[in-house]
C-alpha cells in the first residue's frame, strides 16, 4: 500500500494557517521531552490500536514520530480503519526540526 505523506513544509503551512488537524504522535513519552509539536495526541505505537475510539476518523490526522517508520505503519493501520484523511509526516520530527525548526532537537 501506497502510505500518503506529507513534508515537513507542508505542515508547518497547514499549522501556520491554522488549519484543524489532529496531531498524532505515536513516539513514547520519554521521546516526547527531546521535541513535541504544541497541540499533539500522545498515543504510543503499542497503544494506538486499543486506543481508536480516542481519534475521530473524519478527521484530518498527521501521524508522527522520529523518523517517519513508525508513523508510515499508524497511518497505514488508521488509513485501512476508515480514516481517510490520514498522513505520515515524512521524516518525522527530526526532519521537522531539521527543515522547519532548529529550536527543536533531534536525536
Amino acid at each position: 500500500m501506497n502510505i500518503p505523506e506529507i513534508e515537513v513544509q507542508t505542515l508547518k503551512a497547514w499549522l501556520d494557517s491554522g488549519r484543524d488537524l489532529v496531531l498524532l504522535d505515536v513516539r513514547e513519552p520519554n521521546e516526547l521531552e527531546v521535541s513535541v509539536l504544541p497541540g499533539v495526541i500522545n498515543i504510543p505505537l503499542k497503544s494506538v490500536e486499543d486506543r481508536l475510539d480516542e481519534l475521530d476518523p473524519s478527521k484530518e490526522t498527521v501521524v508522527i514520530c522520529r523518523s517517519g517508520m513508525r508513523s508510515g505503519t499508524i497511518t497505514e493501520l488508521l488509513r485501512a480503519r476508515g480514516f481517510k484523511s490520514a498522513y505520515n509526516l515524512a521524516g518525522g520530527m527530526n526532519a521537522y526540526a531539521t527543515q522547519v525548526d532548529p529550536t527543536l532537537k533531534t536525536y
